[in-house]
């Protein structure tokens, strides 16, 4: 596709400044079809198309949601200007882009999800801010961009105009080509960018507030950051409306693990690429995409914690850890894991391995509720896991000395969750003190997902045990009066999977 046309002064796709007086009003596709444009053609483009400017739509159903969000924003940094970027597309190869997806601040205070938009509160000089968004707006037919643009509407859809982006999303809306002047030309006053999704914006205001000191420099960066944190601080605890989302995204990936069951026989003919492709198809129709690169991994690929390769055999006898999620359309992702026997039924060491981690993750689970510490879960599951360990004979005890040490950790790896929202891992940048050693609150959602993981070529373990991983994986709410498993659709006993496979699994 072509780069994107900005005027005088705007943000090349690299997020480089430009001056583009000297250039033609638009470049057309890189390598697309109109090299050379007759007036007469130009002309008769112009010509001959509804009005079609606007359309009467009701707001998001989360605008009420999106206005406190931004209130609390507000309340937070009084005085200040806030600028929260959607980010840009991004390159894929050569003149293709990577699918655009929005930044989750800026999603989750506008509920817009809009390539180069941008969010900016304005102080008020009595106090509080005024709002706007900034938009791309619709192409124009008059001056030829809606065709001659590879990024004009004619090839890539309708945008919305500004006053349907307004109702839409109940702030006023500006023209985002204009915004690095109206940045520029502000009046003088503390501002703050989320950095990392819009270079060009940041270089306009590192230029802004440039004095040449670099100590001035650590101080506006350290000023970005603390607003990044607010904003992860303030995600944490979910309001209704977010609950109900990620429900919705659970329930979808449910039918999805449904769907891979149901296929297995496919896959079994194939490779691992059956069984994300088949939860894609689900994750797709009913959401946005995948919330992350599924992990689709068969027999020793298990023991991978990351493989998203999913380019290896699906055999009778192995296990497959299935670790997907969806993401809706309003961009929340659930995050869900299931170990599954491929031929129906768990051999009796892999059934050994399956209890025990099951039994770690009710532990874990078991944490979960209001005023227990975030790492409570995690130290639960953790114990379980290590007794067993030790009765196996993997480890010598005495327990608490596995745990001081971490010896258990060759074998589980990972944390037992972390939480979950508009991101997999969501909340990234929260303070510490919010989160990780931090106390569970009514409204926080994560994951309980313990494992155990014995590498193929492990020494240190029979080798009945070696290339089997295991891991359960939950999406939790914490209630005002304990928790509530978001995909308990999904069975998770031993037993109980058998029980659903038996249904599920085509009969030969």
């Amino acid at each position: 596709m072509t780069e994107q046309q900005y005027s005088e002064g705007q943000r090349d796709r690299d997020g480089q400044e430009r001056d583009t007086t000297a250039e033609p009003q638009f470049k057309g596709r890189k390598n697309g079809p109109y090299k050379d444009v007759s007036p007469e053609l130009a002309e008769w483009m112009r010509t001959g198309w509804a009005d079609t400017e606007r359309r009467d739509l009701e707001p998001i159903e989360q605008a009420a949601y999106t206005a406190k969000r931004r209130a609390a924003l507000s309340a937070r940094f009084p005085g200040e200007r806030l600028v929260i970027p959607a980010g840009n597309l991004k390159t894929r190869s050569n003149d293709t882009d990577y699918p655009f997806r929005a930044a989750s601040d800026y999603v989750y205070l506008t509920g817009d999800q809009s390539e180069d938009g941008c969010l900016v509160l304005e102080p008020r000089a009595g106090g509080g801010h005024d709002a706007a968004l900034y938009l791309r707006p619709r192409s124009s037919r008059e001056n030829g961009e809606f065709w001659l643009d590879g990024y004009g509407e004619l090839w890539v859809g309708r945008r919305n105009s500004l006053a349907e982006a307004s109702a839409l999303y109940g702030l006023p809306t500006r023209d985002i080509r204009t915004l690095a002047d109206v940045l520029r030309e502000a009046p003088e006053a503390p501002t703050r960018i989320v950095c990392g999704h819009d270079a060009g914006l940041e270089a306009v205001l590192t230029l802004r507030r440039s004095t040449g000191d670099a100590r001035d420099a650590e101080e506006a960066a350290e000023r970005d950051a603390e607003l990044a944190v607010f904003l992860h601080d303030q995600r944490l605890v979910k309001d209704e409306w977010e609950i109900g989302q990620l429900q919705r995204a659970v329930d979808s990936t449910v039918r999805g693990f449904e769907d891979v069951v149901r296929a297995l026989p496919q896959a079994q003919a194939t490779s691992e690429r059956y069984i994300e492709g088949t939860f894609f198809l689900r994750a797709r129709v009913e959401g946005n995409d995948v919330g992350y690169g599924t992990i689709a991994a068969a027999g020793p690929h298990a023991t991978t914690l990351h493989w998203v390769r999913n380019d290896g055999p699906v055999r009778p006898g192995d296990l497959l850890l299935l670790d997907a999620g969806v993401e809706t359309t309003t961009l929340y992702t659930a995050d869900v894991t299931r170990t599954i026997p491929v031929s129906g039924r768990f051999s009796g060491v892999q059934r050994r391995v399956y209890d025990l981690v099951y039994a770690a993750q009710e532990a874990g689970i078991a944490e979960v509720r209001p005023g227990r510490p975030f790492r409570a879960y995690h130290d639960a599951a953790q114990r379980v896991l290590a007794e067993g360990l030790v009765e196996w004979g993997l480890l010598e005890g005495p327990v608490d000395r596995v745990l001081e040490l971490g010896l258990q950790r060759r074998y589980t790896l990972h944390g037992t969750g972390h939480m979950l929202g508009l991101d997999v891992h969501d909340c990234a940048v929260a303070r510490t003190e919010a989160y990780v050693d931090g106390t569970l609150e009514p409204g926080m959602v994560l994951t309980v997902e313990p494992g155990l993981y014995f590498q193929p070529d492990d020494l240190t373990v029979p080798e009945e045990l070696r290339g089997i991983g295991v891991r359960i994986e939950d999406d939790i709410l914490v209630t005002p009066d304990g928790n509530r498993n978001l995909s308990a659709a999904l069975p998770r006993t031993s037993a109980d999977v058998e029980a659903w496979l038996a249904e599920l699994l085509p009969r030969s």
